[in-house]
């Protein structure tokens, strides 16, 4: 095993931050596991990668049966490794608490947490027989402070930075690293929802509100330090940097930012 290439497993890789991680692995010579509910999506990205590097996985990662089905392959195809687990795959639904419908509550709940612990549980016996081996979650800078307009998606950002934080300590005996990616606003299909109570999408919000968007490729580069750093977050862009600034030392001044904050979406 350690004379092969590495590989990493990436949940929603059909678009976004997950398209840019794949590219930048792939560069580096790792065979890349591609996992999406979006077929198209997949085949898109695949199609982005050298020949002969990757494999797609049709799968929902609410689903512990479809992750199991999808590692059984990928362990074949990658040579029985997975260097790195990237549970990266989200959704995320803005507006004040009572406009947010509970079936699309529950739906962020299930996937951008449930799925991320489905991933550990399944990923596990894997991420432990492959020396040096590490996870990579996409947290976000809603999980640095609690978010308005964005409070359960916020949430679930919160939940996987503690469980990223648990589980860092806990694994130590296994060898495997346990890491955050905590970006601010990427112009990913995720801000294609548009805004209830509006007719604006959430990427209209976040550009009238002034704030930047960082280039996926840079999320890229700080997944790629991430996981072959020291630190258990990573956090990426101006936007998330100030926030984290801010939630450290005047805490009182966010709450003060909350027109801003509620104008803007999610990450």
């Amino acid at each position: 095993m350690s004379n092969a290439r590495k590989a990493i497993f990436i949940t929603g890789g059909g678009s976004g931050i997950g398209r840019a991680v794949a590219i930048h692995f792939a560069n580096q010579g790792w065979f890349v596991g591609l996992a999406d509910v979006n077929e198209t999506g997949l085949a898109e990205t695949a199609a982005l990668l050298p020949k002969g590097q990757s494999s797609t996985h049709r799968m929902d990662v609410t689903d512990r049966t479809q992750w199991r089905a999808a590692l059984e392959r990928f362990s074949a195809a990658s040579g029985e490794r997975m260097d790195v687990l990237f549970n990266n795959a989200g959704v995320g639904y803005g507006g004040h608490f009572p406009e947010l419908e509970p079936e699309r509550a529950e739906r962020m709940i299930a996937i951008n947490f449930t799925g991320v612990m489905n991933g550990v549980y399944e990923a596990l016996p894997l991420l432990k027989a492959t020396p040096g081996s590490a996870i990579l979650n996409t947290c976000s800078a809603a999980g640095i402070y609690g978010a308005a307009g964005l409070s359960v998606y916020s949430a679930t950002k919160f939940a996987v930075r503690g469980l990223t934080e648990a589980l860092d300590i806990e694994f130590q005996d296994y060898g495997i690293k346990v890491r955050t990616i905590m970006p601010s606003f990427i112009d990913t299909p995720l801000l294609n929802e548009t805004v209830p109570g509006s007719n604006e999408t959430s990427r209209e919000r976040v550009r009238a509100a002034g704030l930047e968007f960082t280039p996926v490729e840079t999320v890229a580069q700080t997944a790629w330090d991430a996981v072959h750093g020291k630190k258990v977050h990573y956090i990426v862009g101006k936007t998330a940097k100030k926030l984290a600034f801010a939630a450290k030392w005047m805490p009182g001044q966010i709450r003060k930012m909350r027109g801003k904050m509620e104008a803007s979406s999610r990450s």
